[in-house]
């Protein structure tokens, strides 16, 4: 008999969170090793939200608060989308969670049922699907490819519903292409779950990190269909880098909140309180930081995009959103090296560069690459990256 509940039998480790965990050993042994692999800001969380913790702490703002969370950081949640997409809310419809992945967590332990289907699109962020898997749903799989950039279209969706589907889950800009979904296309899955009954789901964890004037009111969309059937799922992680802070919220109908609130008083009760006076200050304080991490994203994505490209052997869109790129290294791969996991894997121990492999996201031979971090990194990285790439071709040139 299993030591380990059955649930997890068919559950995999964050496959992000173990490259990092590679890229920390190998950094305690004294190798230099530049990661991108990591989904994180590298900036600073802005200086005002740092100073609203701090007086949290000072005025012993340390104790228990509703599951939910304080009412006044539900109210500037509430503000923020009224203001960025013109939709209302009522603090009973907003319940705040541990990060963007305990937001999606807990509407999926509220609506999702062994035998359930739920539609999502990949590449993936793993977390999406292995949720699923954990309530003990069937994850289906709509596929987007990079001659459109990875865009989701409401067609592959639509076509794989079926009586036993339960929700749809979008996520837009998407992890780990930034791909963005279109507002008609996301109206015409909305139609379709209505009509049945299905819910809709989407991860706004990057929404402000849009590179393009584009239409994105994604809220809005749903809200105007089939408000009663929306869940949404937000973060302050990368948004106003707080990361480690953990604060997210999902936005849905008042059953399903309440709902996320039961199991929120049973599995974490609130996130921190002091989290709680930061994510305030965050959320209703000066928003020009976000304007300045874009800015430099859009450099660093140009850049990097710019350097990599260079080779004929690295294909690679350019995201629209989120700070990833996801290039594909398929001619690289050989026999030896079948998969890039395996690439992954032998870029690290040679050249010392971390990133992700496809086989995470469901994309054989793609990678996704952060470029969270300074622009020296990312060029001394991608010399890395290219240098092993000349290796690898020159290698399968000499054995022809």
């Amino acid at each position: 008999m299993s030591v380990i509940a059955d649930r997890l039998s068919a559950i995999s480790e964050s496959p992000t969170l173990k490259v990092g965990q590679n890229a920390d050993r190998m950094r305690r042994a004294g190798i230099d090793v530049i990661d991108l692999g990591a989904g994180e800001p590298d900036f600073n969380t802005p200086g005002h939200v740092k100073a609203a913790a701090v007086a949290a702490i000072e005025g012993n703002f340390t104790r228990y608060t509703a599951a939910a969370g304080v009412l006044e950081l539900r109210e500037a949640v509430c503000a923020q989308y009224r203001g960025a997409y013109g939709i209302e809310l009522t603090t009973g419809e907003v319940a705040m969670a541990a990060g963007g992945k305990q937001a999606l967590f807990n509407a999926a332990l509220a609506l999702y049922n062994p035998g359930d289907e739920v539609i999502t699109h990949a590449p993936y962020w793993p977390t999406i699907v292995e949720q699923i898997k954990m309530t003990g749903a069937t994850p289906v799989i709509a596929r987007t490819g990079a001659d459109d950039g990875f865009a989701v279209h409401a067609g592959p969706i639509v076509e794989r519903i079926t009586p036993r589907t339960k929700a749809i889950i979008i996520n837009s800009p998407g992890n780990p292409t930034g791909a963005l979904i279109a507002e008609d296309e996301l109206g015409r899955i909305a139609d379709a779950a209505a009509a049945r009954g299905i819910w809709v789901i989407v991860d706004l964890c990057y929404e402000q990190l849009i590179y393009d004037t584009v239409g994105h009111n994604l809220p809005k969309v749903l809200f105007d269909r089939m408000r009663d059937r929306t869940i949404l799922c937000g973060s302050a992680s990368k948004t106003y880098a707080m990361t480690g802070w953990r604060c997210g919220w999902t936005i849905g109908p008042r059953e399903v909140i309440a709902a996320c609130n039961t199991i929120l008083s049973h599995a974490t009760s609130n996130i921190a309180s002091i989290t709680q006076k930061a994510a305030i200050a965050a959320l209703t304080g000066p928003q020009h930081g976000v304007a300045e991490m874009l800015a430099e994203y859009r450099v660093r994505r140009d850049s990097v995009h710019e350097w990599l490209t260079a080779n004929p052997a690295i294909r690679c869109v350019k995201p629209r959103g989120a700070f990833y790129l996801f290039p594909d290294l398929s001619e690289l791969l050989s026999p030896a090296m079948p998969t890039t996991g395996a690439l992954a894997d032998a870029l690290l121990e040679q050249s010392h560069v971390a990133l992700t492999p496809g086989e995470a996201f469901d994309a054989p031979g793609y990678v996704r690459i952060s470029y969270a971090t300074s622009m020296e990194n990312l060029r001394e990285a991608s010399t890395r990256l290219l240098t092993f790439a000349d290796r690898i071709r020159a290698g399968a040139a000499a054995a022809r």
